[in-house]
């Protein structure tokens, strides 16, 4: 994830205290929910006789993989809910420009 948005600036990490808990807190909301459907699907579409082993190794692969793949979107999700309480300031925009875009330039 760039560490600000590429047009407007805007930081993604606003600085503030508590930032990275409520950033890990929807993470942490997000991944037991997917969990809870995939676990409460599965007991269901197997009823009477549920796998249990295999809901065991399943759940604990679904909670070591799933928080780094939605990470970026939690993120941006905790973000807009901050924007939403406490509005963007000047110090919280930078230059647009990210290592990843620049050209290197040539040496004359």
């Amino acid at each position: 994830m760039l560490p600000s948005c590429p047009t407007c600036g805007l930081r993604f990490d606003r600085e503030i205290r508590g930032y990275w808990l409520g950033s890990y807190t929807i993470n942490l909301m997000a991944t037991e929910a997917i969990w809870v459907s995939f676990c409460g699907a599965a007991v269901v579409a197997t009823w009477p006789d549920p796998p249990w082993t295999a809901l065991e190794i399943g759940s604990v692969a679904l909670m070591a993989v799933v928080p780094f793949l939605i990470f970026p979107w939690t993120r941006t999700l905790y973000l807009a809910i901050d924007l939403t309480f406490r509005p963007a300031e000047e110090e919280d925009f930078t230059a647009p420009r990210e290592a990843g875009f620049q050209l290197p330039r040539r040496r004359a």
